[in-house]
């Protein structure tokens, strides 16, 4: 199996970098402006896909924030497990993320155009989390 991954660092505190990753608007600030949440089911949404994509929250701290895709959309996401490892940079305050998506097939077609996108979003995401401007990379 396959996966995406990158290393960053954040110049803001684990805290603002979990909500970014767990909060209705933390998630809106930098990925879409299409997301839904019941329970432990997100619902993302982007212009131009059928239906939304459904991830189940599966771990949630200030430390690791992980979601499994389990709806039918993407096809080629089903099963498939997102990592956020989050660790604090010492006294500059910062945050450094590794993330990963994980369980793709060794030959997913469809896995460098995910790969493109995810490095766009990590840059919106860092961003969002310096900032706190909210500059989502898909909008409805």
């Amino acid at each position: 199996m396959s996966e995406i991954t990158f290393r960053f660092d954040i110049d803001a505190d684990r805290a603002k970098v979990f909500d970014a990753l767990n909060t209705h608007d933390g998630l809106t600030g930098w990925w879409t402006t299409g997301v839904d949440r019941t329970s432990e089911s997100l619902f993302f949404d982007f212009p131009g896909i059928p239906q939304p994509f459904e991830l189940r929250r599966d771990a949630a701290s200030e430390d690791l924030v992980t979601w499994t895709s389990v709806g039918a959309f993407p096809p080629h996401w089903k099963d498939t497990v997102i990592t956020w490892r989050m660790t604090g940079l010492g006294d500059s305050g910062g945050t450094q993320v590794l993330f990963r998506h994980a369980g793709f097939p060794d030959s997913d077609p469809d896995m460098p155009g995910s790969a493109y996108t995810w490095g766009q979003l990590m840059v919106r995401l860092k961003d969002f989390a310096e900032t706190g401007r909210p500059q989502p990379f898909f909008t409805l």
